[in-house]
């Protein structure tokens, strides 16, 4: 994995705006009104080449392929595995809860993603393994014939594919988990083996407090969140760690997140997770005073963790200033030392295909604002 050696390195998180093409695709597809997968795949095929392009035309140095393929970052899994089908009930977060006019206001202006979640119904095995491999072959091609530094693929961790897709099939949740520990296994491997980095995405271990777990106590979620790492662990036994990364958010929802679980309580618990590279958010109004925490903390930060601030918000159209994007990722630096740090984005800008209220050319002006701050830190830091 590519680390700031001589520089700060940019990147972000993972899902960029899709045009109205893929987006209508990847609905159809869901819809099972696809007919022609041909057209599909070319479509994907050019989405990536040229989402890629753009990144790297703005200044990002470690790509993604936008998760142009994805309907959705952890309900793709269906597609490529069995055992998932239906829908399941929705739980609003409970911050939302507080707020039912709000809820009300979003829905009907479309702001709330209207996509199935399917539930385990069945045993889980593997069902396709081509869109992987289509997935692995369309980014490592945008990868060099763009001249990105690097390319890294989205995941989903078990956790996350556990607390968003419920279990109505195994024994108990924690069976359940095994199952999808064991099964993703192959997945990581893949990506690892085509010479990507691979990110987990992992918003169950903070955004679950407030949604799936929200009737259990903090120190109840904390020691299920301790679980969901343990098989995300066993899942990346044959995964170096210098190769992987972690995503950990509270919600991409522009909301009131005042139930999200502070970062002090779930520490040690992403600290203990094998990715090397830890993402998590830094910028929102919400989060942004934890880099406090992270300092507070410094001493139970292990040697070998390349923290990956959000040093730019992802749901809302302000472009943030460069000075500002350089200011949080010095913070950083300070902390942990400037060839551990990576400068990224809270989260995703387009978290399912047809949703999202960032407009994709503010998207790439914020990535562009990213890489301006970046460059702006790296003259302060090796000056």
């Amino acid at each position: 994995m590519k680390l700031s050696t001589d520089r700060i390195l940019t990147t972000h998180v993972g899902s960029m705006p899709r045009s109205d093409v893929v987006s209508d695709m990847l609905l159809a597809k869901e819809a099972g009104e696809l007919d022609d997968l041909a057209a599909f795949d070319d479509v994907m095929h050019k989405a990536v080449l040229d989402v890629v392009q753009h990144q790297v035309e703005v200044g990002i140095d470690i790509v993604s392929d936008g998760e142009m393929s994805k309907i959705g970052y952890a309900t793709y899994i269906k597609d490529r595995l069995t055992g998932f089908d239906g829908d399941s009930p929705r739980r609003i977060p409970a911050d939302l809860e507080q707020y039912p006019a709000y809820v009300q206001k979003i829905a009907s202006h479309g702001e709330t993603p209207k996509l199935k979640r399917p539930q385990c119904v069945g045993e889980i095995t593997l069902k396709d393994a081509a869109p992987l491999d289509k997935d692995i072959a369309n980014l490592t091609e945008a990868v060099a014939t763009a001249g990105a530094t690097e390319g890294f693929m989205n995941a989903a961790s078990p956790g996350v594919i556990s607390v968003f897709q419920p279990n109505a099939y195994y024994p108990s949740e924690d069976a359940y988990l095994d199952v999808l520990a064991d099964i993703m296994k192959a997945e990581y491997e893949a990506i690892v083996g085509a010479g990507l980095v691979i990110q987990l995405d992992c918003p169950d271990l903070a955004m679950g407090r407030h949604t799936q777990f929200s009737d259990l106590t903090d120190d109840e979620f904390v020691k299920r969140a301790a679980r969901q790492v343990e098989a995300l662990n066993h899942a990346l036994a044959n995964v170096p760690a210098e190769q992987t990364r972690m995503h950990v958010c509270w919600g991409n929802y522009e909301g009131p997140h005042i139930c999200d679980i502070p970062v002090q309580k779930i520490f040690d618990v992403v600290m203990g997770a094998k990715p090397s590279v830890v993402s998590f958010e830094a910028s929102n109004p919400r989060h942004a005073h934890e880099w406090q925490v992270w300092k507070e903390f410094k001493d139970r930060i292990p040697e070998n963790k390349v923290l990956m601030p959000g040093v730019i918000d992802s749901v809302s159209n302000f472009v943030e200033h460069p000075e500002l994007v350089a200011e949080r990722i010095t913070r950083f630096a300070d902390i942990v030392g400037k060839e551990r740090v990576l400068a990224g984005s809270d989260c995703g800008f387009a978290t399912f295909a047809g949703f999202g209220k960032i407009d994709p050319d503010i998207a790439f002006a914020k990535l562009k604002t990213l890489a301006e701050g970046a460059a702006l830190a790296s003259e302060r830091l090796w000056a």
